[in-house]
C-alpha cells in the first residue's frame, strides 16, 4: 500500500487500483499528508481516467503509482461494489475539493491552486471565502494552455513550493494532471489532488448535472449535452467499451468463483 495509516480496501478495475475510500476518509488522509508535509498525489478516478488507462500503459501506470484513487464515477462505486466492497460510495471530485478545503480551513493549512483561467480562478477564490471564511488560499497560478518550457514549469513549481500551502488543488484535466502530479511528487511538499473542472464549477463558469443524474450515473450524459463538440469522443468511445470491458472482467471473476 502507498498510504499512510489504517489500510484501505481497493480493487483492479480494468487493470486501475481504485480505492473503497469515502469523503471522511480520503480528507483526513490529505490532511495527515499536509501536516506532514508529504509529497503525495490523489487521483479522482472515473470512466475517463479507466479507459486512458487501458490505451496507455503509462498513464495506468502514473495513475496505479498514486497515493489514493478515490471512485469519482458511478460507474466505478458499481464495479467495486461487483468487486467485493458492498459499502463503496462516490467520492467525486469537485465534492472531495470543498471537503479538503473545509478541513484545511478548520485546521489552519493554506492551500494552492493549479489551472484553469485566471477568471474562474478568481471566482473561485471568491467563492472559496464565503464559504469558508477562514480558509487561506497562499497561490493561485493559472498556467498557459499549451506546453511548459522547463524554465515556465521550474518557476511554478518553485512558487508553489515557497508559497506555504500545505494542499495543492490541480485542475488541468484529464490525463495531463495525473501526469502533472507524478512529474512534481517530490519536488512539491504537500498533497496534490487531481479535480479536473472544480474550478469551474464551484466558481459557476460551468454548470453542473442534477443530483438525481449524479446518482443515476448520468452527468456523463448531461456534460455531453452541455459540450457535445469536446466531449464527444470521451463519452460516446470510451463508455460502450468500458461496459464491454468490466462485463467480461465481472463474467471472468465470476468464473474463478465456480
Amino acid at each position: 500500500m502507498r498510504i499512510m495509516g489504517d489500510s484501505i480496501e481497493e480493487r483492479l478495475i480494468l487493470g486501475q487500483r481504485v480505492h473503497g475510500t469515502s469523503y471522511a476518509d480520503a480528507t483526513a488522509r490529505v490532511l495527515e499528508w499536509a501536516k506532514s508535509k508529504t509529497s503525495a498525489y490523489v487521483t479522482v478516478a472515473n470512466v475517463h481516467v479507466v479507459m486512458e488507462g487501458v490505451d496507455s500503459d503509462e498513464y495506468r501506470s502514473v495513475t496505479n503509482d498514486s497515493d489514493l484513487v478515490t471512485p469519482d464515477g458511478m460507474p466505478l462505486v458499481w464495479s467495486l461494489r461487483m468487486l467485493g466492497i458492498p459499502g463503496a460510495s462516490r467520492v467525486y471530485g469537485p465534492d472531495l475539493t470543498l471537503h479538503v478545503c473545509e478541513a484545511a480551513a478548520d485546521a489552519g493549512v493554506p492551500i494552492a491552486l493549479y489551472g484553469g483561467r485566471q477568471e474562474s480562478l478568481d471566482d473561485f477564490i471568491a467563492f472559496l471565502k464565503v464559504r469558508f471564511p477562514k480558509i487561506e488560499v497562499n497561490c493561485a497560478i493559472s498556467p498557459p494552455f499549451r506546453p511548459l518550457t522547463e524554465a515556465e514549469d521550474a518557476a511554478y513549481t518553485r512558487q508553489i513550493a515557497d508559497s506555504g500551502a500545505g494542499v495543492l488543488f490541480v485542475g488541468i484535466g484529464c490525463p495531463k494532471q495525473e501526469r502533472w502530479m507524478a512529474a512534481h511528487k517530490g519536488l512539491l511538499p504537500m498533497p496534490m489532488l487531481g479535480v479536473g473542472a472544480a474550478f469551474d464549477f464551484h466558481s459557476g463558469r460551468v454548470k453542473q448535472s442534477p443530483a438525481w443524474m449524479q446518482k443515476l450515473g448520468l452527468e456523463w450524459l448531461f456534460r455531453f449535452m452541455m459540450e457535445p463538440s469536446r466531449l464527444w469522443k470521451r463519452y460516446v468511445i470510451h463508455n460502450p467499451r468500458f461496459v464491454a470491458f468490466m462485463s467480461w472482467q465481472l463474467a471472468k471473476s465470476k468464473l474463478g468463483r465456480t
